[in-house]
């Protein structure tokens, strides 16, 4: 089903002061890295990329490798940005910053700015489910659209496993909430005027290629409708799961991003292993649903049988350079995910800024957060 073990990975990090206040400051960032001021600035074997969000940098790869390949590099370009920049901001993964509020930041306004502005005037962009989140997007590309096919139904089927275990946004201005995934509460509300684009971020299953045309066509329908022609684009489509026809990838775009580039590329090899190997998977969209709900508010708590079953099948078809990963996933399923281990510690101790400089340790220092 894999066209080769070669994907692409988007990993987003918010910037702060020493004291994890966000600062909206990726325009002078890539400025200072770059010399000039644009949305994507080469830098070594990765690129530094704007966001939507300007307290946020996206780091990418230069190019699709495997698991070990992404992570060596992105690695080393992250050690690299800390020390360009001389230590003087602190980096934070995570699916949303746990702190911010919305008058904290704004969204980038150098250029592309008329479709952000088309969107704010539709939908307003100034919530959480824009201004504030943090997703790690895995790019998988596929081969012919048969592939492409098989691919989409499966990936949709294993995508509440894959929020489960990746959940890390338990907070939101700084208050722990009732759920460990507070970005895609958020997100899946984020274009309630027009609900077709999210669909609640569960894909709906295809059968061909041209179903996801369609529905794409009932989408820029809808925008039209509502004067918004300006966004009848290939990008616009939100659900979890997106097809990327001009890169020839599907995009997954459900798991937020983790602590760490090893902790990203272990659900990168947990994700890669699950589509090679033969799974008996839920396809009714009403129990995908409940399953789903179920990760977004209790991550791994209420799923444990299935995400044990799977990792066990997904070990055995993983490639050796990716089964050295998967004890993570199997940590991860065990005792709980980021999120639920975050919220625990934030229980126990009453306050979230020790756990933010433990985490920004993590990143700095390629080491998963296990408690």
């Amino acid at each position: 089903m894999l066209l080769n073990n070669q994907i692409g990975t988007e990993q987003e990090y918010s910037i702060n002061d020493q004291d994890f206040n966000p600062l909206p400051i990726s325009d002078k960032l890539i400025q200072r890295i770059g010399g000039h001021l644009n949305q994507e600035v080469s830098f070594g074997d990765i690129r530094i990329s704007k966001e939507l969000q300007k307290h946020a940098i996206e780091l990418i790869p230069a190019s699709p490798g495997t698991v070990s390949m992404l992570e060596d590099s992105l690695y080393k370009g992250l050690k690299d940005l800390y020390r360009t920049l001389n230590y003087e901001y602190r980096f934070l993964g995570l699916g949303m910053h746990p702190l911010l509020k919305l008058d904290q930041t704004t969204y980038w306004d150098h250029d592309e700015t008329k479709y952000y502005d088309a969107f704010d005037r539709l939908i307003n962009i100034k919530q959480h489910g824009w201004l504030n989140i943090q997703a790690l997007q895995i790019n998988i590309p596929y081969e012919n659209k048969e592939n492409l096919v098989d691919m989409y139904n499966k990936l949709r089927s294993i995508l509440p496993f894959l929020v489960a275990i990746s959940a890390s946004s338990p907070f939101v201005e700084g208050k722990l909430t009732p759920y460990v995934d507070n970005r895609l509460m958020y997100y899946r509300k984020n274009q309630h005027r027009i609900p077709i684009i999210c669909n609640d971020i569960l894909p709906e299953k295809i059968r061909s290629a041209n179903d996801y045309v369609c529905i794409n066509r009932k989408i820029y329908k809808e925008l039209k409708e509502c004067g918004a022609e300006i966004l009848c684009r290939e990008w616009v489509n939100s659900r979890g799961i997106i097809v990327g026809f001009t890169r020839k990838c599907l995009e997954v775009k459900a798991v937020d991003e983790q602590e760490c580039i090893r902790s990203d590329m272990a659900i990168s090899a947990f994700l890669l292993s699950l589509l090679r190997c033969e799974l008996e998977l839920e396809d009714d969209e009403n129990a995908l649903r409940s399953m789903l709900e179920a990760a977004i508010r209790q991550g791994t708590a209420k799923l444990k049988p299935e995400l044990r079953n799977i990792c066990r099948i997904a070990v055995k078809s993983a490639t050796k350079e990716e089964q050295k990963y998967l004890s993570l996933i199997q940590k991860r399923i065990e005792k709980g995910n980021l999120a639920e281990i975050m919220a625990k510690r934030a229980r126990e101790e009453r306050t979230i800024k020790p756990l933010l400089f433990d985490l920004e340790d993590s990143l700095k220092s390629n080491k998963p957060y296990i408690k």
